[in-house]
């Protein structure tokens, strides 16, 4: 063999000592589940897209109405503000204005300023009782699928509250404890957490016995250790998949409720009210009835579809 060919060779190899340690380190990159669930979600362009949109509303929700508080009924003596037309209501209120953007209400109140209060509530209840709803109903839905005592006695309760229409308990809640924000909140959290439970309860049932579980199980593992280490991160994108359905929903509810006047108080800024009152005269004035429509559209469609992309990017089969 040529001096070339043997000098190949040895390039091609070296030797390494005994060094355990060494030996144990591996060299594959370092890997990040969220680092690569954000990758695989933001290659989409639609998702930035639909983010800066979201954010765009919740600056306008959140601080338009703390600069200028949206008051319905300012201008309910003066007969001559009602259902003016944006170009009227500039006329009317000498100028160009934000605040008369999009026209005067049937009682004189400013549309622009009406939706973008209704938006902040209609934002800060569906975040409130999804974080309740979805907390509770993962612990419980956690314990229900482990404990088979404990599931003797929910499937008992969730039979009994199930078989009740949930708008029904919700408007006879909002009847008898009052309309306001927070009744309205606990009429929508005092039982809405079951069937996230009940959900969830299936899912651990059919987890529960895998292999890696039986043996965690086998070696002591505590029931708590089981359930937040074994179960619930295999079930990461089933919770975000439910969380993408929960938020749109509440949010379309409290739309459904006020707009048949069961959802909150009249005092209460809230989209479903808004598009209640224009309703009768949408033909006539649509300045007041299709704005309030589209934003709650907007909303609704915007988080639906982000947390549907999420819940795919989370998908660890969409990391290979």
């Amino acid at each position: 063999m040529s001096e070339k060919n043997k000098a190949r060779q040895e390039n091609l190899f070296r030797f390494i000592d005994k060094d355990t340690i060494q030996s144990e380190k591996i060299t594959a990159p370092r890997y990040s589940y969220w680092a690569s669930v954000f990758r695989v979600f933001f290659r989409k362009k639609i998702n930035i897209f639909l983010i800066c949109v979201f954010v765009l509303l919740l600056l306008c929700a959140f601080i338009i109405p703390a600069i200028e508080p949206y008051r319905p009924y300012e201008n309910i003596t003066d007969a001559k503000t009602f259902n003016l037309s944006p170009q009227a209501a500039w006329n009317y209120f000498g100028g160009f204005s934000v605040k008369w953007l999009l026209g005067s209400g049937p009682m004189g109140n400013p549309i622009f300023l009406g939706i973008m209060a209704s938006a902040r509530t209609s934002l800060m209840l569906a975040v409130i009782c999804a974080a309740i709803n979805m907390t509770i109903g993962i612990i419980m839905g956690a314990v229900w699928g482990y404990s088979r005592r404990f599931d003797q006695v929910m499937l008992v309760i969730y039979n009994i509250i199930a078989n009740v229409p949930y708008i029904l308990l919700i408007s006879v809640l909002v009847y008898v404890i009052g309309a306001g924000f927070w009744s309205f909140i606990f009429a929508l959290t005092v039982t809405g957490w079951l069937g996230i439970s009940y959900f969830f309860r299936t899912q651990v049932l059919i987890i529960r016995d895998r292999e890696y579980s039986l043996a965690s199980r086998c070696l002591g593992t505590p029931i708590p250790r089981m359930i937040t280490k074994n179960i619930l991160p295999f079930l990461t994108s089933v919770i975000v998949t439910l969380l993408a359905t929960e938020l749109p929903r509440y949010i379309s509810m409290e739309v459904f409720l006020s707009y048949i006047g069961v959802g909150l108080s009249a005092e209460v800024p809230s989209l479903g009210r808004m598009i209640q009152e224009a309703q009768s005269a949408f033909m006539v004035y649509p300045w007041e009835f299709w704005p309030p429509v589209a934003i709650a559209a907007a909303i609704t469609i915007i988080l639906y579809v982000l947390g549907q992309n999420l819940a795919d990017a989370s998908d660890p089969r969409t990391h290979m």
